[in-house]
């Protein structure tokens, strides 16, 4: 089978422990078949009470735990996993399917692939009914033009060929950042582009009511449940039912 990176990934004719290193993805594989995971990621916070063993975080992971869990596939992914740690995983002959998403409409085929890639049905129930949430979703008006910062100490914000600012054009908001050059930059705070919306997640930031808002006297501000803005699973049905009316106003 060929993942999002085009890599060729020999999996088994019948996977039967997979462990996760991506929290969207654990959410994923758990709503479709629980009994599937047998590692996950200490920042795997759903589904809640999630029993499986942990094996530290996304960017360090104990690749001698994960490869003692026996795996018949890892579950990766290009942004938030280190190349090396693949590479690594790979050596000691274990299967990693790593994910790319950027947009939201590439969420839902990369999801398929990767459910497909565990031997489970590629498009669940779930998967379905977030398909026909984000049918139904009508964009804000009048558009709105964003800064989300992701980090502050220092300032950093959501930049180009994003999933985040996939998800936010097709809610009627866009990211004012989308033509810098970088991902994820670094950003002066008198020196940003145009905007009228603030947009804060809770993530990887804990942005807050008094943490945040305060940097951006003058300009709207709204706190967003991170999990809504930057995972793609489950939780994209909510966010496509919570996200527009947080977007409306103020």
């Amino acid at each position: 089978m060929i993942d999002d990176l085009g890599r060729p990934v020999v999996v088994p004719g019948r996977v039967r422990r997979v462990v996760s290193l991506v929290p969207s993805l654990t959410e994923a594989v758990a709503a479709t078949a629980p009994g599937l995971l047998v590692g996950a990621t200490d920042w795997c916070t759903h589904p809640a009470g999630l029993d499986v063993a942990r094996v530290r975080g996304t960017k360090n992971p104990d690749v001698s735990r994960i490869v003692a869990l026996a795996p018949d596939l890892v579950l990766a992914n290009e942004e938030e996993n280190r190349r090396p740690d693949v590479e690594v995983l790979a050596a000691a002959g274990v299967a990693v399917w790593v994910t790319d998403v950027r947009t939201l409409d590439g969420a839902f085929g990369s999801l398929e692939r990767m459910l497909a890639a565990c031997d489970l049905p590629p498009r669940p129930d779930w998967l379905a009914r977030a398909r026909t949430a984000w049918d139904g979703v009508r964009p804000v008006t009048p558009r709105r033009r964003a800064v989300v910062p992701i980090w502050r100490r220092p300032w950093m914000a959501v930049g180009a060929r994003t999933f985040t600012g996939s998800l936010l054009e097709r809610l009627g908001v866009d990211n004012a950042l989308a033509g810098h050059p970088e991902r994820y930059p670094r950003v002066e705070l008198d020196a940003l582009p145009p905007h009228d919306l603030v947009v804060l997640p809770d993530e990887p930031y804990a942005f807050g009511p008094d943490d945040g808002p305060e940097a951006f006297a003058g300009t709207p501000t709204v706190l967003v449940p991170g999990r809504l803005l930057t995972w793609y699973g489950p939780s994209l049905m909510e966010a496509a039912q919570v996200l527009p009316g947080l977007l409306a106003g103020p």
